[in-house]
């Protein structure tokens, strides 16, 4: 019972929600591995990863030793597993299908490294969600 409002909004159950987090995905070493071929089908893993995980990817791009995604995801998401599962398989299928240029960086089986950044997201500055509180009408 997933809905969409016009506020781009969901609902599901008892819950109303908006989740978005930017998250950047760093190469081992920061190496400049990724070309332009390697992040088109970097895109497409990942794509296809956020639908096995019901998660949307509303933007994606990056350079030659970093990505970033913007995503949408449920409250109930364990996002820390999410991260894992698509670093390791967009990992495996590069290193498998880019062979001969991933191993000019790496000769272990390395292509991300092991820290990632994850910020949320959202359309209000803090300042303003923090005054919307004190500003609450509070029963006397």
């Amino acid at each position: 019972m997933n809905k969409t409002n016009k506020s781009n909004k969901k609902s599901h159950f008892h819950a109303v929600y908006d989740l978005n987090y930017h998250l950047v995905l760093v190469t081992k070493y920061r190496n400049k591995v990724i070309n332009q071929a390697m992040l088109e089908r970097l895109h497409q893993i990942f794509l296809e990863q956020c639908e096995h995980w019901s998660v949307r990817l509303v933007e994606f791009n990056g350079e030659a030793d970093h990505v970033h995604l913007l995503i949408n995801a449920h409250p109930a998401m364990d996002l820390s597993k999410f991260i894992n599962s698509i670093k390791t398989v967009s990992s495996r299928l590069i290193r498998k299908e880019y062979k001969e240029h991933v191993s000019k960086y790496y000769w272990k089986p390395y292509f991300w490294t092991r820290a990632y950044c994850l910020l949320t997201t959202g359309g209000a500055p803090l300042e303003v969600i923090k005054a919307y509180i004190q500003n609450q009408d509070s029963p006397k």
